[in-house]
């Protein structure tokens, strides 16, 4: 990441952290959850929408992962062409889609 021109974060990324803040299963991220648009601004990252093209991929994608959550995320990649920076190897499932760019970590 440190070499790259630009970080995106899918927008349905803080959708994620919230509930899991909310739900207790990250209390750790609590203290850090307001601050985080300006934080990804501040260095250098852009969030992605989520779009109709993205929702409609997201659904459809030929992939048994069944998160929601996951599935916006690869199809974000999908459409905008970005290799994913996960260490969820889940997404490896998503190697046979013709236009998958790749996941590291």
């Amino acid at each position: 990441m440190e070499g790259a021109d630009r970080v995106s974060i899918s927008a349905i990324s803080l959708f994620e952290i919230g509930q899991k803040v909310r739900l207790g299963k990250w209390p750790e991220m609590q203290p850090f959850l307001t601050s985080l648009i300006r934080l990804a601004d501040e260095q250098g990252g852009r969030f992605l929408d989520v779009s109709p093209e993205v929702s409609l991929v997201a659904a459809t994608l030929d992939w048994a992962h069944r998160d929601p959550f996951d599935r916006i995320i690869g199809a974000t990649a999908l459409t905008r062409g970005l290799t994913l920076i996960s260490a969820d190897m889940a997404f490896d499932g998503l190697a046979a889609e013709p236009k998958w760019p790749g996941r590291i970590w």
